[in-house]
């Protein structure tokens, strides 16, 4: 187990400096002490010898990010050598920029923006003022200040997920692993494509108690996230991950914490051996909260170690689906570069998250508006704002549920497809923007033509097909051929008659069973009854095709 740096610190930089004449022997840190975790704004100190380099976190150079490894940065300076000694250490304001470079075996990393900094020299030298500021390679200034490279924020759009990182912080896996743990989930956000238009990420640490490290609203950059995810620091305890779980999926995930409507919900649980209490029933938990839980197993247990696990069957319980795709594992935490690409991809198949498939975030509605001349522009409204009603009910996103609107007399004219519109304002809005055509009744055309230009460019996607027919009177075609020829290119089909519309067309529409998939209103103002019954009826048919 290893020991907190910042309790190792706690007030000891925070005395005072020694009077004049007065000598003090440096203070003895840790491989992975920071820069923020000394108080003084100078202070004498003494490194180990022989840390390894994965101990290192350096940002930096000649000017160190603060939240970066006093140790390594001396080593990267060459203030001392891999064999430790005594430095110098001098806090100074944050930088609008640090630079990534290689300096004795040390790759430091660059950063845009941080709120202190310090520098180091040697603990003899008496020039540390000076070697305090920056020393600058560049060309002289011509009085222009350089462009910064603006870094995208908006993140991977193709990867569309909101994640909780749930990470193993007990003295099973001990200080050393939990940093490579660490690291690798730091890659993960990287990878990922962290961005306000992309997956969000927050992190749960498992021990003795769940403790939420940061929410998915903390952090909208990749960059941001990964500083993030290294000031982490270890709590030890058990690894109660059922416990951790249960508690993620209850409290993490909610709007005031960040999560968004229409995305997948995402648990990566990483567990280092096995849990130490039940996962079973905290994986139902998050299945009803429509949370999609991956286990990350990382050094499955040894066949003498297997009397210890409370249950052998732990992944396959816990998992969103037992199908081999939401579990995944790493033989050790050494090496782990080569799993990351993997899982990524696994993360962004939003298609593949079928915990997260709701009739409201997973179907493509497409309605048929009767624009006759017998319906008349008044009554028109009434069926857009039944509509537009229905609408309001599900989640419109690009990756979520889609709404077409079809107007038809004799012609027919596509008054938005399923692609044109990926949010819910801006269908309702072009929904008010819809006007009445008045013609003829050829609904049975207006079928086929639907079925061909609405639902054929998303046949072969991931969301059910629905198609809502509206109309007040007698179709002039059949309809029955151009329904059956819907159904079974797997569009359900609704009726729903208004006023003079006879029972046998809208039953010869409707999918089977007809009683349920049929609506009638005598009057265009009862439309505004039936929309919680429809709303029902889509959401029932969407669970029958899932079982």
């Amino acid at each position: 187990m290893g020991l907190n740096p910042a309790l190792l610190l706690l007030g000891v930089f925070s005395l005072a400096r020694p009077t004049k004449g007065e000598s003090s022997a440096p203070t003895p840190i840790t491989c992975y002490t920071r820069g923020l975790d000394i108080r003084s704004e100078t202070a004498r100190v003494l490194c180990p010898a022989n840390c390894p380099l994965w101990q290192y976190n350096v940002i930096g150079n000649v000017v160190y990010a603060s939240l970066s490894s006093v140790c390594g940065a001396a080593v990267h300076r060459g203030v001392i050598t891999s064999s430790g000694g005594p430095v110098m250490m001098q806090k100074l304001a944050g930088q609008e920029s640090y630079s990534g470079i290689y300096a004795n075996g040390i790759q430091s990393q660059g950063l845009g923006r941080w709120t202190s900094s310090f520098s180091v020299a040697r603990a003899n030298s008496k020039a540390l003022e000076a070697a305090a500021r920056p020393v600058s390679t560049a060309r002289p200034s011509t009085g222009k200040r350089p462009k910064k490279p603006l870094e995208k924020k908006s993140g991977n759009q193709d990867c569309k997920a909101d994640i909780a990182f749930l990470i193993d912080g007990s003295y099973n896996i001990g200080q050393r692993r939990f940093n490579l743990q660490k690291n690798f989930v730091g890659k993960l956000a990287v990878m990922l494509g962290v961005g306000s238009e992309g997956p969000h990420v927050g992190v749960v640490q498992a021990s003795e108690h769940p403790k939420i490290e940061f929410y998915l609203k903390n952090f909208t950059t990749a960059k941001d996230a990964l500083f993030a995810v290294k000031e982490i620091g270890f709590r030890g305890g058990n690894s109660n991950t059922g416990k951790a779980l249960k508690h993620t999926a209850q409290r993490f995930f909610s709007i005031e914490n960040g999560v968004r409507k229409g995305i997948p919900k995402i648990i990566v649980v990483f567990i280092d051996g096995w849990p130490s209490d039940d996962i079973e029933e905290a994986g139902i938990v998050a299945r009803e909260f429509g949370i999609n839980v991956f286990i990350v197993s990382i050094a499955k247990p040894a066949p003498e170690e297997l009397g210890m696990v409370q249950d052998v069957s732990f992944v396959d319980k816990a998992v969103c689906r037992n199908n081999g795709f939401f579990s995944y594992n790493i033989p050790t935490w050494f090496g782990t570069t080569k799993y990351v690409k993997p899982l990524v991809q696994k993360l962004c198949a939003h298609e593949q998250m079928l915990c997260s498939k709701t009739c409201y975030n997973s179907v493509n509605i497409a309605f048929l508006i009767d624009g006759s001349s017998s319906v008349g522009d008044s009554n028109f409204r009434l069926m857009l704002e039944f509509i537009g009603n229905v609408a309001k009910a599900f989640e419109i996103t690009d990756i979520g549920s889609k709404i077409a609107a079809v107007q038809f007399t004799y012609d027919q004219r596509t008054e938005f497809s399923f692609t044109d519109y990926n949010t819910k304002e801006k269908v309702l809005a072009a929904l008010r923007g819809v006007r009445y055509m008045s013609g003829g009744t050829a609904t049975g055309e207006a079928i086929t033509y639907a079925t061909r230009n609405v639902f054929g460019p998303v046949k072969n996607g991931p969301n059910k097909n629905f198609l809502v027919v509206l109309t007040d009177g007698q179709s002039y075609d059949d309809v029955r051929g151009p329904a059956a020829a819907a159904q079974k290119a797997g569009i359900t089909v609704f009726s729903i008659g208004i006023a003079w519309a006879p029972l046998d067309d809208l039953k010869d529409m409707a999918s089977e069973p007809k009683g349920t998939h049929t609506f009638f209103s005598r009057e265009f103002t009862g439309l505004e009854q039936i929309v919680p019954d429809v709303i029902r009826a889509i959401c029932r048919d969407f669970l029958d095709s899932n079982q």
